[in-house]
């Protein structure tokens, strides 16, 4: 039997190590020679990566927040930091975006390898592993951005929170919302399911609860409280950033403007946007309440979906913040395999618009990603309704050893 297990392991180990490096092809292969005749467009091999290495000063090694501005979190502003320090002590004068493209794919690469550790580890069935150990979005973003950093804080959460550490997945969660803000989205539901956990006295879950809030609280200020009083405009600007941007190709309000349905300015979405996913939002908590009273914190998964069908900008790596949690809570698979076709179609669909605006081939036009969109779209709103009315998948639902 051990040894079993253990062939079990290294196969899907050595699944991990492959999808990774298709990944880094997928990347790399267009870095030869550089970005000439569109080709980050028209292969997809675009990466924020090569950019931001001279871009935000990566390579000289300006510290991010204190010495450059940077549109993103603090941990993941650490991150980028930290990747540029490991490329140019390994590569010395040489080094160049290309290495650091290697870099940030190699501690992504690593967090992958992680999740599917903690996957394992938590019990998940055979078949869920082999969704996240050959998972299409890997290829596509291992090396594009510093998505997997929030969405490792996400998924050790949501394991926690699985064993019952509400406290911990708190913790965890608003580390992640210091990485990039979305796991901020888990810490309502950790604190519903400390709330009205079943068995114990009301004392006891107002005071797990209230615990639970000042961790967070806690956690998240003890990342970003010395950045942001010794850093105020660099540590704001993030926020500056995304209030002020109108929106991506892929997002639904751009959808809708760009097919004349419905067009809005930046104020106008950023209204609508927060009115229409916190009321979605609080109609997936109520219609799922019954089915998960026991486990308030799966309802992350859709909250998420609906996250991204709302909002105002949808980059395609964001794909990547949800699947890892619909390989975990998606209650049946086959809305899952529609949402990666649409993924991969919305990736190609944006990035060839791209291509087509700098007068290259292959070129798609805003309707083009509008199919792709829409298939994606119909896949999450599939998602949305099982994770609402079906049970969570039986490796969930175990009694954690």
């Amino acid at each position: 039997m051990a040894r079993t297990i253990d062939k079990r392991v290294a196969a899907l180990a050595l699944a991990m190590v492959v999808t990774c490096l298709l990944g880094w092809l997928f990347k790399a292969h267009c870095t030869v020679h550089g970005w000439v005749g569109a080709i980050q467009y028209t292969t997809g091999c675009y990466s924020d990566a090569m950019p931001f290495w001279a871009g935000r000063h990566v390579n000289e090694g300006l510290i991010p927040y204190f010495q450059t501005p940077m549109e993103y979190p603090v941990l993941t502003g650490l991150q980028i930091w930290i990747e540029g320090a490991i490329t140019r002590a390994v590569f010395g004068l040489s080094a160049n975006d290309a290495a650091f493209l290697g870099a940030v794919t190699i501690v992504n690469a690593l967090l992958a390898g992680l999740i599917l550790w903690m996957f394992a580890r938590a019990g998940m069935d055979r078949t869920r592993l082999w969704l996240w150990a050959l998972a299409p979005p890997l290829i596509l973003y291992l090396g594009h951005n510093w998505d997997l950093g929030a969405a490792t804080f996400a998924v050790a959460a949501m394991l926690a929170a699985q064993r019952q550490k509400l406290v911990l997945a708190a913790a965890l969660a608003a580390l992640g919302a210091a990485a990039k803000l979305f796991p901020a989205l888990l810490l309502p539901l950790i604190g519903l399911s400390a709330l009205f956990a079943p068995g114990e006295s009301w004392r006891t879950r107002i005071g797990t609860a209230a615990t639970c809030t000042l961790v967070a609280i806690g956690a998240w200020a003890a990342v970003n409280l010395p950045v942001a009083l010794a850093a105020p405009d660099n540590w704001s600007e993030f926020y500056r950033f995304s209030q002020a941007r109108s929106g991506t190709a892929g997002s639904t309000w751009e959808i809708l403007s760009n097919q004349g349905v419905w067009v809005t300015d930046v104020a106008q979405r950023n209204l609508y946007a927060s009115i229409a996913f916190l009321g979605g939002a609080a109609a997936i908590v109520g219609l799922g309440w019954r089915q998960h009273r026991d486990r308030l914190w799966v309802l992350f998964t859709p909250v998420l979906a609906w996250f991204l069908l709302t909002n105002k900008v949808w980059s395609p790596q964001f794909d990547l913040w949800l699947y890892p949690l619909l390989v975990m809570t998606s209650p049946r698979l086959k809305p899952l395999a529609l949402f990666v076709i649409g993924d991969i179609a919305a990736y190609f669909a944006e990035f060839w618009w791209f291509a087509g605006m700098a007068g290259a081939w292959p070129y798609a036009t805003p309707h083009d990603i509008l199919l792709a969109a829409s298939v994606r779209g119909v896949a999450m709103l599939w998602l949305i309704a099982d994770a609402v009315r079906l049970p969570a998948p039986a490796w969930i639902r175990r009694a954690p050893a």
